[in-house]
């Protein structure tokens, strides 16, 4: 694995705090023909360290980047998680990184930012940073996100992995993306934002996510078998909705017992409202759960988490959404 280069700007910062960061590709690096196109555009184009380098320097930084990937955030996969989890390990070790900076998609962002939280629980800040427009666009949003992201990446106080954009700066277990094309594109939910970043300046409003206070579960213990894994337990998700009948449950049972697809172990069900099944959903969950699949409750709701209801089998997701429910039962599944 290639190390972090040090950009012609770090030679000139020696002895000062570093921060590191990390390219992952997504629209913040993408291209298009024209620079009036905000759609059409290749994402994953520019590499991290010319984002990087177009920033200028800031006063007492010292900045490294890495290319750690060059995607597109909608086919983000197991192995640029592995390979971005053994990075952000390997530079939070460093005595002299106050922080790293990650540029990602947003298709998935809240997806990697639950996960890195999960199983890194960093005492450092590590900022995921994005942008909904490409590098080429008239006016790009994500030279700002990232300027941001570095702020809050040498923030004194700051730990835990957070998301920034558009100045808010958003925790891994409540940050979602909720408009398609809108450069603030993300919400918390209930909880709202962390904080903010002001004219340069961080005004935060909640604790800054630790093993604690996040929000997410600490799995931290199973980074050595997430390391070595080929792929993550099958966990799919169901949705419930009028005119239910089930009928995707049962084909994914059997899918897992005719073909040679890898053994279904869990279920994420987004209900309707407080997590409500239509009957004959529930009906298919039961036999899923006979049949030794693990369900877990969610809902389709962008606000509000599932109320328990006594008596209830199926677990509730302590108000993840379903995606990160996704990875959080899948982490849960495996061994180690």
């Amino acid at each position: 694995m290639p190390q972090a280069e040090p950009t012609e700007q770090a030679e000139q910062t020696r002895g000062q705090p570093v921060v590191v960061v990390l390219g992952t590709g997504g629209t913040i690096s993408g291209r298009a023909a024209r620079s009036d196109d905000l759609v059409s555009y290749t994402a994953g184009e520019v590499s991290v360290a010319d984002l990087v380098s177009e920033l200028g320097l800031q006063p007492g930084l010292r900045l490294e980047s890495e290319q750690v990937a060059q995607v597109d955030s909608k086919d983000m996969d197991l192995q640029i998680w592995q390979r971005l989890c053994d990075r952000v390990r390997f530079h939070l070790a460093r005595p002299e990184v106050c922080g790293l900076v990650i540029t990602h998609g947003t298709d998935t962002i809240e997806e990697t930012a639950y996960l890195l939280q999960a199983l890194l629980g960093p005492t450092k800040p590590v900022v995921l940073t994005c942008a909904m427009r490409p590098a080429t666009a008239l006016a790009p949003d994500g030279p700002q996100n990232l300027a941001d992201a570095l702020v809050l990446a040498r923030h004194a106080q700051a730990q835990g992995v957070m998301v920034v954009c558009a100045g808010k700066i958003h925790g891994p277990a409540d940050v979602t993306k909720v408009h398609t094309y809108r450069i603030d594109a993300f919400d918390s939910g209930d909880a709202g934002p962390l904080g903010v970043i002001e004219h340069g300046q961080v005004r935060h409003w909640r604790p800054w996510p630790s093993i604690d206070s996040s929000g997410v579960t600490d799995q931290s213990h199973r980074l050595k078998a997430f390391q070595a894994l080929t792929a993550l337990p099958r966990v799919e998700m169901i949705f419930s909705h009028a005119c239910g009948d089930g009928l995707l449950v049962r084909a994914l049972l059997g899918e897992s017992t005719v073909h040679a697809a890898p053994r279904l172990l869990g279920l994420v069900v987004a209900g309707t409202g407080n997590g409500s099944l239509h009957r004959l959903l529930q009906d298919a969950l039961g036999e899923a759960r006979r049949a030794g699949v693990r369900v877990v409750r969610s809902s389709r709701c962008a606000y509000g988490r599932v109320q328990p209801v006594e008596g209830d089998p199926l677990e509730s997701m302590a108000g993840l959404s379903p995606v990160k429910a996704r990875l959080a039962l899948a982490l849960d599944l495996m061994e180690g």
